[in-house]
């Protein structure tokens, strides 16, 4: 008899989004329960969650999340903590204490800010100088892995099934205007703590089900510009992209979308002839961040939240919207289960991004 862990079920993972346009935060256990429904997407190697909007107190400054394996790699993270920003505040993240979660290393935040001399030293504008910082730590201060790293918003995620992982991180107690959550079951990589989803970098956060034959591609591009993926899974890879694509090169989300879900040839070539021209531009300029293989994803960002089919929709994904609330999720029983009334339920195209921010950007 095949055990669990023995079984390759490639659509496994669950994903789910809540959003609300009109800024209003709410509780982090409703994505706790909206996840929850799809317990059997995921094994318990890993959960976790993303929610935008629950630092207010502390909305101007970085909110680092850390794992640590020892208390030296503390010490060594924090020394070069010290060394290039100003922390007004560390503390142990508040956990609870759950037979369900097991082996947790240390777990800790900072909420900062650089240092202006080093700021200025390095010559970056300031949310690249935090994103080096960023990889620099997770490169080479062995056993730190800042796995959090955005304004007003945080990562928590852990090796379980994820309504396990919420209780763990106290959910109910965070409020925020968009919440994204993941269920994993991992088919090539093993669960472990920084290897569940959310994965960030700064203010982007993706969670993903699927899986990308195009990994080693992507990772070689996005490595030439500084990245380096050390976690072998293809949603760091995806994180990474994005980050550069929307941040560093300055596309749009919608144009993110054209780039790592690109129209297929054909269809650009139906395109009126300004549209067609973009399309190619893309296709031609970016060809590298292409991402083949069934996959669905979730994009958190600052202000935002995108929703992202491959082309050829081999993962599933539907979307609702009740008022001012966007829902999205594998399945629709994880809609119905926080919202039964809802306006508008649908499912979206292929390759065709649905994207939803706050009502005046605020």
């Amino acid at each position: 008899m095949l055990k669990e862990g023995q079984v390759r079920i490639p659509s496994g993972c669950a994903i789910s989004g809540i959003f609300a346009r009109d800024g209003k935060r709410f509780s982090g256990l409703k994505a706790v329960q909206s996840i929850a429904v799809m317990h059997d997407r995921s094994n318990g190697l890993g959960g976790g969650f993303a929610g935008y909007g629950i630092y207010p107190e502390y909305k101007e400054y970085y909110a680092f999340h850390v794992f640590y394996d020892t208390l030296e790699a503390r010490q060594k993270c924090e020394c070069f903590l010290e060394q290039h920003f100003d922390i007004v505040n560390l503390s142990k993240i508040p956990t609870r204490k759950t037979p369900k979660i097991k082996d947790e290393p240390l777990i800790w935040r900072y909420f900062l800010y650089p240092l202006p001399t080093k700021l200025k030293a390095s010559q970056l504008d300031e949310r690249e100088f935090v994103a080096k910082c960023v990889i620099r730590i997770n490169t080479h201060i062995d056993g730190a892995y800042v796995f959090s790293s955005g304004k007003n918003m945080g990562v928590f995620k852990a090796v379980g099934f994820p309504e396990d992982v919420g209780d763990f991180y106290r959910l109910e107690e965070y409020e925020g205007y968009c919440w994204t959550a993941h269920g994993r079951y991992p088919t090539n990589t093993p669960g472990w703590w920084g290897g569940a989803h959310p994965f960030a970098m700064l203010d982007y956060s993706i969670v993903h089900n699927g899986e990308i034959s195009s990994y080693d591609a992507n990772r070689r591009a996005i490595e030439m510009h500084g990245y380096q993926c050390n976690l072998l899974t293809d949603t760091e890879v995806i994180t990474y992209m994005v980050d550069y694509l929307n941040r560093r090169q300055g596309l749009s989300m919608e144009e993110v979308a054209q780039v790592i879900a690109a129209p297929f040839w054909s269809t650009i070539e139906s395109k009126e002839p300004e549209e067609r021209e973009k399309l190619t531009y893309f296709r031609n300029a970016f060809a590298s961040y292409l991402i083949t293989g069934p996959f669905s994803i979730l994009v958190g960002f600052e202000g935002g939240m995108m929703a992202l089919n491959d082309r050829l929709k081999l993962r599933s994904m539907v979307a609702a919207e009740k008022g001012d609330m966007f829902y999205i999720a594998s399945e629709e029983s994880a809609i119905r289960v926080i919202e039964p009334e809802l306006d508008r339920i649908w499912a979206p195209r292929g390759g065709e991004p649905v994207i939803v921010r706050l009502k005046g950007g605020e």
